[in-house]
């Protein structure tokens, strides 16, 4: 049984390959020294995440993702929930013009490092995060 778990909240579900995402996940997380213990991502809308984000964060701005990072005792052991705008991940890959699979998969691994302790409010940090970004989607099996 997986300790990945995909939900839809306000959305059509997509047809995303989480089998393969799942794998590739649990790899990234091994290889920076982590264990994923439960970890949810839930897809949604732009007004869902907006409506978390003023609610949760005090931040009154649409984003495509918000991390909740509910690990204890055990810091290697990740816990977390994820929620993550398909809408504005849609709009990002077509801004970028890349596929959207690639960059839903960019901000699934945005938030687990986010959780593995990687910050991006500084450049320095953003850039860190960029590259850990760039290595781990490298990993991901082509179709």
């Amino acid at each position: 049984m997986s300790n990945v778990h995909y939900h839809f909240e306000d959305i059509d579900q997509v047809p995303l390959d989480f089998v393969t995402l799942t794998g590739w996940l649990q790899k990234a997380a091994k290889k920076e020294g982590f264990d994923l213990r439960e970890i949810n991502y839930v897809y949604c809308s732009d007004e869902y995440l907006l409506n978390m984000n003023r609610e949760y964060l005090n931040h009154d701005y649409y984003t495509d993702i918000i991390t909740f990072d509910n690990t204890e005792e055990d810091e290697s052991a990740l816990t977390a929930d994820m929620f993550i705008s398909l809408e504005r991940v849609k709009e990002n890959a077509n801004t970028h013009k890349i596929p959207f699979d690639q960059e839903v998969a960019r901000v699934m691994i945005h938030g687990l490092l986010h959780i593995m302790g990687y910050g991006d409010k500084t450049p320095g940090d953003q850039h860190t995060m960029r590259e850990k970004e760039d290595s781990y989607l490298s990993l991901l099996p082509k179709k």
